[in-house]
């Protein structure tokens, strides 16, 4: 899941005041903003009022089930045209998608109420890791299921770097280095050493990507 955190309010206000806006309508996420406790309809709610108070008046609100779905958000906006219609921007509590999402769907000033951090694992409730970087070029087989990419807080590929000390990070020091727990796990599951990973091939990674279902296999990636 994507993992949000509140954008700066001062910068919010700034934003608002940059297009002139007096009226806002407040778009939510069920989703990841939801689970992250960033976008869900506490936090919707919690904007009106913080909005409110700021002297902006909130022409309505919503928490579209999935915003970074097109066709989802496109369905949700109509069904608060009327409210969208008197508002003078947007302000969308979701990640850096959800927020062009809900901008292709209305002509208004679609603003972002949330900064994007990170593609997460859900530790437990309310904890959250980075542990990918969807870079295209994954090593997961080579390194028993453990990103050194992203995990290690300098990305080494091929082992730890020398400032590590007695199996600890140098960098996150209450922390396990990322390449002693890849050994380890390695080993614990009968397996040799990694061996040398060759360079990361960044042109997998290639921006904007695009996946498309309804083409062929061949041609639906890119």
């Amino acid at each position: 899941m994507i993992i949000t955190r509140p954008r700066d309010w001062g910068r919010i206000k700034d934003n608002l005041a940059e297009v002139g806006a007096e009226r806002v309508f407040i778009m939510g996420c069920g989703q990841c903003a939801t689970v992250a406790g960033t976008g869900g309809e506490k936090e919707v709610l919690q904007a009106k009022t913080a909005l409110e108070q700021a002297g902006f008046s909130v022409t309505g609100w919503a928490v579209g089930e999935v915003t970074c779905h097109s066709g989802g958000t496109k369905l949700e906006t109509r069904k608060h045209y009327g409210d969208l219609q008197a508002a003078d921007a947007v302000l969308v509590l979701s990640c850096g998608a959800g927020v062009q999402t809900v901008a292709d769907a209305v002509s208004k000033p679609v603003l972002p109420g949330l900064e994007s951090v990170f593609l997460g694992n859900v530790v437990r409730h309310g904890v959250f890791e980075e542990r990918c970087q969807m870079c295209g070029d994954c090593v997961l087989d080579k390194t028993a299921g453990i990103c050194p990419v992203t995990t290690c807080p300098k990305g080494l590929l091929n082992g730890p770097c020398g400032g590590m000390w007695n199996g600890m990070c140098e960098v996150l020091t209450n922390r396990e280095c990322t390449h002693v727990r890849i050994q380890r796990r390695l080993a614990e599951q009968g397996r040799g050493p990694m061996g040398v990973l060759p360079p990361k091939d960044y042109s997998k990674k290639l921006k904007p990507g695009s996946v498309n279902l309804r083409e062929s296999k061949k041609g639906g990636v890119r």
